[in-house]
């Protein structure tokens, strides 16, 4: 029981070693180890500061980021949309030069058919002329006194005459 009751000098004793141990400590410890407490505050709150400004930076270079991805896609979208009207651009000229073509060679064919035509025509005119100046020649070398018999010759003549 002499534990829960201590007696009156141990309690002396025991207050006069705290206080010793106290003064000692106020006067060697206490300055240094709240000067170390105050400058670990310190290290704390810049520390916080910088963590603050840093999450501050993050932030604003995630929107700067966003923003060039934003960018980005807005270029490529224009590169992509400018290839496209080139490309479309390049068909449609293609298909121009193309069409030109078709419509020169076209033209220079039907050019072609018409000369050949042409000279088809002036063939069969010279044809027919020269049967005709041949019909008219043997008419006038057989000197005919009778009509009808001058038009049965002009028949057998016309029916013997082969076209070329």
């Amino acid at each position: 029981m002499d534990l829960l009751t201590p007696s009156f000098g141990l309690i002396i004793w025991t207050l006069v070693a705290f206080l010793i141990v106290f003064f000692i400590l106020k006067s060697y410890a206490w300055k240094p180890i709240l000067n170390s407490l105050k400058e670990r505050e310190n290290i704390i709150a810049d520390s916080l500061s910088t963590a603050t400004k840093v999450k501050a930076e993050m932030l604003l270079l995630k929107s700067e980021n966003e923003a060039l991805l934003v960018k980005a896609r807005e270029e490529r979208a224009g590169m992509i949309k400018d290839a496209k009207d080139i490309g479309d651009k390049m068909v449609s000229e293609a298909r121009d030069r193309a069409k030109a073509e078709y419509d020169r060679i076209i033209a220079n064919a039907h050019s072609a058919i018409e000369q050949q035509k042409m000279a088809a025509l002036v063939d069969v005119k010279n044809q027919v002329g020269n049967l005709v100046i041949e019909v008219s020649e043997k008419i006038l070398r057989r000197e005919l006194s009778d009509k009808a018999e001058q038009e049965k010759y002009i028949t057998k003549l016309a029916d013997n005459v082969t076209l070329n």
